[in-house]
């Protein structure tokens, strides 16, 4: 899978995109993430203007932003702008993008980016949440790793994925590892007890079902 993000920011993503599974990820070729930097594409050096009809903050402009992702855009390419406006993203959204073979991940700044940008782009927009973040570059580290962890070979043990939380509709349960007794909190005796079946069957009824 190849990801490029399109942002303001490039040094923003150098630290996590090279360490961890993310950058073992990038070595092994499962995915390729590269940025562009949307400043690169103006014509005058600015990206921003005051928005039609008046009101506080700036707008991100729609020709920078339209340039950047047509120099990178391929037939099979899903572009994606992170905005707090757009549906929320789930696991399944995740699943669901993993399919991809291109992303491109537009982040905005300011008041937002020009609201004719995903029209004229065809591009989808996502939020992580119901709150407000200075730009879209935090929610696009999100959406990737989400999204990278469940390709074939991210994860060194795939059998994994199937027991984490949202993937059956229910939050996993919860995790113990030595000492076996902390100041007087001790792990639950089942899962001492070296009895698989008892132990399955206590952390089936441990685990959550998803507030959705």
């Amino acid at each position: 899978m190849r990801i490029d993000i399109l942002t303001l920011f490039p040094e923003f993503f150098a630290s996590p995109l090279s360490c961890g599974l993310l950058g073992k990820a990038a070595e092994k070729g499962i995915v390729n993430i590269a940025t562009l930097n949307i400043r690169d594409f103006s014509s005058d050096g600015y990206v921003d203007d005051a928005p039609f009809g008046g009101g506080s903050g700036m707008v991100m402009e729609i020709e920078p932003v339209y340039k950047a992702a047509r120099s990178v855009m391929k037939e099979n390419s899903k572009v994606i702008i992170l905005s707090p406006s757009g549906e929320r993203f789930c696991q399944k959204t995740a699943l669901e993008l993993s399919a991809s073979e291109h992303l491109i991940l537009i982040c905005g700044r300011y008041e937002g980016i020009d609201a004719r940008t995903s029209s004229v782009l065809g591009a989808r927009e996502i939020s992580i949440g119901d709150f407000i973040l200075s730009g879209g570059e935090a929610a696009a580290l999100s959406l990737i790793e989400a999204v990278a962890r469940v390709l074939p070979g991210f994860l060194g043990n795939p059998e994994s994925l199937k027991e984490e939380s949202f993937n059956d509709g229910d939050l996993e349960y919860p995790h113990y590892t030595r000492p076996a007794d902390f100041m007087g909190y001790k792990v639950p005796e089942v899962l001492l007890s070296g009895n698989h079946g008892l132990i399955k069957k206590y952390r089936e009824s441990q685990k959550r079902k998803v507030k959705l």
